[in-house]
């Protein structure tokens, strides 16, 4: 499964690089994979430069509490013209039947905010 998922960031991340400023946004399970993806910063900026050669950007801002579908139709029809076939499993809309454990909960919502974890206190013996 997580092959699967990494396998469909990646088709985002070359769709997305081939197509920039047409609104294009991975399903919430595929996000999980482009994350992934995004941690390895220098392996990431190689890898859209050999996709498309532009830098896929990821800007926080999608709210998943607002399902909009033709993102996802023309996310997959962009992946279909680069002669890939988006795995309908995981481009789905977002239901109660996990496919896989999806960490970030709000997907970029506003209200999901990146805080920063206090050191632990010392404990006393």
């Amino acid at each position: 499964m997580a092959g699967r998922i990494v396998e469909e960031g990646l088709k985002f991340v070359a769709a997305s690089s081939r197509n920039p400023g047409i609104g294009l946004a991975p399903s919430r399970i595929v996000d999980e994979g482009w994350h992934a993806l995004i941690l390895h910063t220098e392996m990431y900026a190689d890898l859209c430069e050999q996709l498309g050669g532009r830098f896929v950007h990821h800007s926080p801002g999608y709210d998943p509490t607002n399902y909009d579908p033709p993102i996802l139709d023309r996310t997959r029809e962009k992946i279909a013209e680069l002669g890939w076939e988006a795995d309908a499993e995981l481009w789905g809309p977002p239901s109660d039947e996990t496919l896989a454990s999806v960490a970030a909960k709000c997907q970029h919502a506003p209200e999901c905010t990146i805080v920063v974890t206090p050191k632990p206190k010392p404990t006393v013996a």
